[in-house]
């Protein structure tokens, strides 16, 4: 009977055992890299995730014979970026699974979990909204070089061009929208405002904010974007309305400076 109860006893903790170690491997990331790029053979190359003091390691490995692998267990999923010294090479989606890496002339991809995959086919569909508004130069030229009215032509490629454009933000947006409560939205928030000159509250970021769940409005970029972008608007609220006094008084004959 004791002999019965320690083999029933053994068995449960094996498979507690087993599953802790499934768990385990469950929550780990592994990265699977190749390049066909020669100088990068021989090169460390980093994971690199964005915090309030810059840009922190957050794994390395080398790449030998084009081939690099790295490997641990992430908390939750996160941006990361892969740089070579101080050279950001492409973003990643630090996340469990295993992620393949393709670091190729003309194309850099990462894929093989959901949020890298959802993130490499939003650049894919906002690389070619692009590549059609970068042809719609070329397509006037030829148009007008083939006998076309260059007015025609050019109400004609206007018109095109700001039916790309709303696509392209309407994209943007509902990718955002669609994202709010993991890495992504956040992440592509921040590289649509990168584009910017200044942190500024536009239509397209009041429109994202509105409605947002307190996970993607309290994430720390996003908040401090916010507070930069709010700070900024009350500055040229006040230059404007500086300028405007000093209109107002000019035309009175005032001396703006008195």
């Amino acid at each position: 009977m004791i002999g019965m109860i320690q083999k029933t006893i053994s068995r449960i903790c094996f498979m507690m055992i087993l599953a802790s170690v499934l768990t385990a491997c469950s929550s780990a990331y592994q990265i699977a890299g190749k390049s066909d790029i020669n100088s990068l053979d021989g090169k460390k190359l980093y994971l690199k995730t964005l915090s309030e003091n810059g840009w922190l390691p957050v794994d390395s490995a080398s790449v030998e014979h084009g081939l690099f692998s790295m490997e641990g267990v992430s908390d939750s999923a996160m941006m990361v970026s892969i740089y070579m010294d101080d050279e950001s090479i492409m973003p990643i989606i630090l996340e469990n699974g295993v992620i393949q890496v393709s670091i190729n002339t003309g194309d850099m991809r990462a894929w093989g979990t959901p949020l890298n995959n959802a993130l490499y086919n939003f650049f894919d569909r906002r690389n070619d909204l692009e590549e059609q508004l970068n042809n719609l130069d070329h397509r006037e030229a030829q148009m007008v070089m083939n006998g076309a009215n260059i007015d025609e032509v050019h109400a004609q490629m206007m018109k095109e061009s700001e039916e790309l454009n709303r696509k392209m933000n309407e994209y943007i947006l509902s990718f955002i929208k669609d994202n709010y409560n993991n890495v992504l939205g956040p992440s592509v928030f921040m590289m649509m405002c990168s584009s910017m000159p200044y942190p500024m509250m536009t239509d397209q970021v009041e429109d994202i904010l509105r409605g947002a769940p307190d996970i993607f409005k309290q994430h720390p970029m996003v908040q401090e974007f916010i507070t930069k972008a709010k700070e900024n608007m009350k500055l040229i609220e006040e230059q404007q309305l500086l300028r405007q006094n000093i209109a107002e008084k000019e035309r009175a004959g005032i001396n703006p400076a008195n």
